[in-house]
């Protein structure tokens, strides 16, 4: 269902792959479901058996699960919301796309799967760490252990809190970054002032304004991000029939990093993930007024905020503004989270917590660590938010070491 409070209602797909290690075929293996980052990203399509899903193929068949509006799971799109012929039914349409809808999904596959009475382990990385906070909160009877991997929110409060401290880490690593490429800041700069003077066109029709150039930013956040960037970055300019112009090479790739156009509920819902009987009201963008970020001189880059102006300025995001603004306005978003269920929690869980993670504070992670029963947490300044991707192997062993009492 759509909703699931309304199971006769509105149906959608919802797809699921499953993994199983060739020589394991006929075991009688447990499930491990991994929870996607995002929101609105569809699950790794893995073409191996490496990193973290080789290691957990060792014992368990992985399941990767679509996302309600991801991948094959019914997709969200422009197009396909322009079927809901106004902004306010596109609204009410999305408002079923968080992780409370996404985790009932889930509890159909496995009731389908593997019957009521069975369990399974789940592992959620970033926002599929929220997804997994409210499996524990409405589903715990699913569940034999829940893995986090950068992916604790707060339990409480308004999103401001959140982007008070996200914003601190940003200007943070703005100051890395320059100190480690300071060749880069004039080049930016120059970026910069050309975009102010002349209108740049991606090649799918976004307009790259100072602002949105900012938004590459989000590499930051990332173990090799300053390095990827920074290649980004080498020779923008060409010298065209008029003089210096910017490569369709570089504005592919800047297009080709930048996945608003193709995953709009990341845009539409991020900062929704966190509401609780509030409004967001653009908290990104009120909170970093204080901050006087956004196109700033000299340039620094942004982080993995969203904004009411990327409405304006990414192709297929502009059909979509009036529901975007609907859902910033929106106050009756539905409670997350159950405190005193997570508090007297019987689930094994464990979460890998990283330092300095630019996009889930540290800090509200270990409170929320904190709040929740048979909870235990390795914090660490090794890795970054996609410690899963770089080093996944050890990171899915010291968890499940965790949660059978071995460290």
């Amino acid at each position: 269902p759509l909703d699931h409070a309304e199971k006769t209602g509105p149906k959608i797909k919802v797809f699921a792959r499953e993994l199983v290690a060739a020589d394991q075929t006929e075991s009688d293996l447990p499930y491990l479901v991994y929870i996607q980052g995002g929101p609105g990203f569809e699950s790794p399509r893995p073409a191996g058996k490496g990193g973290w899903i080789g290691r957990a193929l060792g014992e368990f068949r992985v399941l990767l699960v679509d996302q309600r509006g991801t991948g094959q799971s019914s997709p969200i799109c422009d197009r396909t919301l322009a079927v809901l012929k106004t902004p306010q039914a596109q609204a009410d349409y999305l408002i079923h796309f968080r992780a409370d809808a996404i985790v009932q999904d889930l509890e159909t596959v496995r009731k389908a799967l593997l019957g009521p009475g069975a369990t399974w382990t789940i592992l959620g990385q970033s926002f599929g760490g929220f997804c997994a906070l409210n499996y524990l909160s409405t589903a715990p009877e699913g569940l034999s252990a829940a893995l986090f991997t950068g992916g604790l929110p707060p339990i409480y409060g308004h999103a401001d809190k959140v982007y008070e401290a996200t914003y601190k880490r940003v200007l943070t690593r703005n100051k890395r970054y320059f100190e480690r490429y300071p060749e880069d800041q004039a080049l930016l700069d120059r970026l910069a002032e050309h975009l102010r003077t002349h209108a740049i066109t991606l090649p799918s029709g976004t307009a790259l304004t100072v602002r949105v150039l900012q938004q590459l930013g989000m590499k930051l956040g990332a173990h090799d991000g300053a390095e990827s960037l920074h290649y980004l970055l080498e020779s923008p300019f060409i010298e065209g029939p008029d003089g210096p112009e910017l490569s369709f090479r570089f504005l592919r790739q800047v297009e080709n990093t930048l996945p608003f156009d193709t995953n709009p509920i990341y845009a539409l819902l991020h900062e929704a993930i966190y509401c609780q009987g509030e409004a967001s009201q653009w908290s990104a963008h009120r909170v970093g007024k204080a901050h006087a970020l956004i196109d700033a001189s000299p340039f620094r880059f942004t982080g993995e905020m969203v904004y009411p102006w990327m409405f304006e300025d990414y192709a297929r995001l502009r059909p979509l503004a009036q529901a975007a603004e609907l859902l910033a306005q929106k106050t009756d978003w539905p409670a997350l989270y159950d405190p005193e269920r997570l508090a007297q929690n019987t689930v094994p869980c464990a979460a890998a917590i990283y330092d300095e993670d630019m996009y889930v504070e540290r800090e509200l992670s270990v409170e929320t660590a904190e709040a929740v029963g048979h909870m235990r947490t390795w914090v660490t300044n090794e890795l970054e938010h996609n410690g899963l991707r770089a080093d996944g192997p050890r990171i899915f062993d010291h968890l499940l070491d965790l949660i059978r009492g071995m460290r």
